[in-house]
């Protein structure tokens, strides 16, 4: 082969080959990569859009009866339909759960205007809950110290999802029945121009994605309770 004869498929170099054959699969991955991405963009979005809709759609049971109530504490809106779902009856006594240490007995009774003898009789203060789950933790705890087979959970209607998996999860042995608080921001049907109410709605669905994610995968993390110590140290255990 002379100098200036070109080169045949045979002689070319090994390294070119290899060089072209790693293109090829960059470009190969890339792609895939790409479509893989927009695949779950597609389907976090859809995924967004029936939990919109299931939220806003929620309605509370017309009837229902259950051994106890469970309200999740987020505002006094919730405790004070929970203390109206007990004095109608729906269960025997209400947990209200995740109160914070500063805050009284006394207080959430004067705040939701209910009577000293309710509160004495049939309304227990739980104080060791930070977050949902340990919500959860504190209700199943709650729950086995009662003995109850079916109670109500009270909290707002986008928490609600969440909520219930949580429990479910941390009792599996116990009926929980869903009772959906609707927000405010919440009513009208165009919510999603309301940016408060898109921000809540869609900090909601992540947390609610990450909670199916613990579940499947059965990652797990901290129990959501405050240390004993601190509980006591407020002279206020439940």
């Amino acid at each position: 082969m002379t100098p200036n004869q070109p080169l045949r498929d045979g002689d070319r170099p090994s390294s070119a080959a290899g060089l072209f054959a790693r293109k090829g699969l960059i470009r190969r991955a890339l792609r895939y990569g790409g479509m893989t991405l927009i695949l779950c963009v597609a389907v976090l979005v859809a995924g967004f859009l029936v939990f919109a809709d299931s939220v806003t759609n929620m309605r509370p049971p017309e009837t229902v009866k259950a051994d106890a109530i469970v309200v999740l504490t987020g505002g006094y809106q919730r405790i004070e339909q929970a203390i109206g779902l007990l004095k109608r009856g729906y269960g025997e006594r209400l947990l209200i759960s995740g109160v914070n240490p500063a805050t009284t007995a006394g207080q959430i009774r004067k705040t939701t205007r209910t009577s000293p003898d309710l509160f004495e009789c049939c309304v227990d203060i739980g104080y060791g809950a930070i977050d949902t789950i340990g919500n959860a933790n504190e209700t199943a705890m709650w729950i086995r110290d009662k003995g109850y087979r079916t109670v109500l959970v009270v909290t707002s209607n986008y928490h609600l999802a969440r909520s219930l998996m949580e429990l479910r999860r941390s009792d599996p042995d116990t009926t929980f029945i869903g009772y959906p608080v609707v927000n405010a921001d919440l009513k009208t049907r165009n919510w999603y121009s309301e940016p408060d109410a898109m921000r809540t709605m869609l900090a909601e669905y992540g947390k609610t994605v990450v909670a199916y994610i613990r579940g499947v995968t059965g990652w797990s993390r901290a129990q959501g309770l405050r240390p004993e110590g601190e509980i006591t140290q407020s002279g206020r255990i439940s």
